[in-house]
């Protein structure tokens, strides 16, 4: 990887308006974190989003481009350009979109403002998924067994690698994520197929061919670590969480904590993951994400920004992570201390998508009736309401009702409640779909793994 060049830290980081460089539900939540820092904001859109709701709450709200993401959202000029002219000081990301661009995060700096997020440097160590092992290694984080380093073009050599690995093994993009650019490979007789495959696939979705191999877990849970870090060597771990209910590598539902992982088990793994945080200089919000298996975490990737499923975390751990972040970019130290950090209760969140929930295909239209749950314990981030026209341009995740509770039991009893109390009409929705899930003995028994949700779907397309 071209090393990028370092950033400023304290100095100077100061700003009074931010600019959102995202859409939907995280531009709401964004907006509504800086407002009760008492900090501006500045809403951008894309002519599919000239309707959006939070546009009519920013200080300044920009049209910068066709609906096509790569045109407006996407389209760095055109950012930055809104930022110089409505002044505004700093740029938030959000996630997705150029979230994890080092490019990106380096172009903001280089124009002379804040960037919310780590430094380039870091995005780069850690969005290449073989420099990040290569890293994690050396910071003691246990990772997936095989090497850190791309697959040679040798077939000999790749075969000598798999055989050493033991079967199966996965084949990944050294820049991947989101679930994309990675295959299972079960038999000998399939890798060469798998690679190929593999790497066309990942040099025209993320611009580079190399891969990577690891032993392939066969049921492993996919548990997240949450970290908060400042500019001046102080870090943190905000506890766990359980992100295996996932569909086609993308997740439907997470909780904090994970069940059944004993305290002990998990101190270690949280306490690695702030050494390396503090090893590479990290800045700001991250999560390291772990299979875990017969009570052992492998490290397979960390997410250089603000996660979907953050709220699970700020429900269990009282923080508000979004302001948190946009403190740490300002230069500010950490208010709290490890010793600080307790995390009580259980949380859950359900992604709401805008969807067929028998087909999972995408459903566009206008929203004719919301009515949203509400009571104790109840949260729902969105940016939605009657008379919303869901645009089919862009993700289909519409909001994230999330709740929490004393315990897991009863944190899955007030979802139950909650879903049954919403309603969303004019499209379609994966509501019937996760209050299904929630019936379902085994997920409320925590007896589940990345890949029991495709496993319920097919049975539950066969009955």
């Amino acid at each position: 990887m071209p090393e990028m060049p370092e950033q400023s830290t304290t100095a100077g980081r100061r700003f009074d308006t931010v600019l959102i460089a995202n859409r939907g539900e995280i531009a709401a939540r964004i907006e509504r974190a800086c407002r009760e820092l008492g900090l501006k904001t500045v809403a951008i859109c894309s002519e599919a989003d000239r309707d959006a709701p939070y546009g009519s709450t920013a200080d300044s709200f920009l049209c910068i481009g066709p609906s096509s993401a790569a045109r407006s959202y996407l389209n760095q000029d055109a950012i930055l350009l809104a930022a110089r002219l409505t002044g505004a000081g700093a740029i938030h990301p959000g996630y997705g979109f150029l979230s994890e661009n080092a490019a990106f995060a380096d172009a903001v700096e280089r124009a002379g403002l804040i960037f919310i997020g780590p430094t380039a440097s870091s995005i780069a160590t850690m969005g290449d998924k073989i420099s990040a092992k290569r890293a994690m290694m050396a910071a003691g984080v246990p990772c997936v067994p095989g090497p850190d380093a791309a697959l040679p073009d040798d077939p000999a050599s790749v075969e000598r690698i798999a055989l050493e690995i033991g079967y199966p093994v996965i084949i990944k993009a050294a820049g991947g994520g989101g679930g994309r650019g990675m295959r299972v490979v079960l038999k000998s007789d399939q890798l060469h197929e798998a690679i190929a495959l593999t790497r066309e696939e990942a040099r025209k979705a993320f611009g580079s061919p190399s891969l990577y191999m690891e032993k392939f877990l066969q049921h492993p849970r996919h548990i997240e670590i949450q970290v908060l870090c400042d500019d001046h060597g102080n870090a943190v771990w905000l506890g766990h969480r359980d992100c295996s209910m996932q569909r086609r590598h993308q997740k439907v539902v997470e909780e904090a904590p994970a069940p059944g992982i004993a305290p002990d088990i998990i101190q270690p793994v949280g306490e690695a993951c702030v050494q390396a945080c503090l090893q590479i200089g990290y800045r700001g919000v991250g999560t390291f994400e772990f299979l875990y298996e017969d009570g052992a975490f492998y490290f397979i990737e960390m997410n250089t920004r603000l996660q979907v499923e953050h709220p699970v975390t700020e429900m269990t751990s009282g923080l508000n992570i979004v302001q948190a972040q946009i403190e740490a970019a300002q230069g500010h130290v950490l208010s709290l201390t490890q010793g600080d950090v307790t995390c009580k209760g259980h949380s859950f969140e359900c992604r709401i998508n805008a969807e067929d929930p028998d087909t999972f295909l995408p459903s566009a239209g206008v929203v004719t009736h919301l009515v949203l749950p509400q009571g104790r314990g109840i949260r729902v981030d969105t940016h939605i309401h009657a008379g919303y026209k869901v645009s089919p341009y862009y993700d289909s995740l519409i909001a994230k009702l999330i709740v929490h509770a004393p315990t897991r039991a009863e944190a899955m009893a007030r979802m139950c409640d909650a879903l049954a109390g919403t309603e969303i009409e004019g499209i379609a929705t994966n509501i019937p779909f996760l209050r299904s899930l929630f019936e379902d003995h085994a997920f409320a028994r925590g007896e589940t793994d990345i890949h029991y949700l495709e496993h319920w779907l097919k049975l539950r397309r066969a009955a």
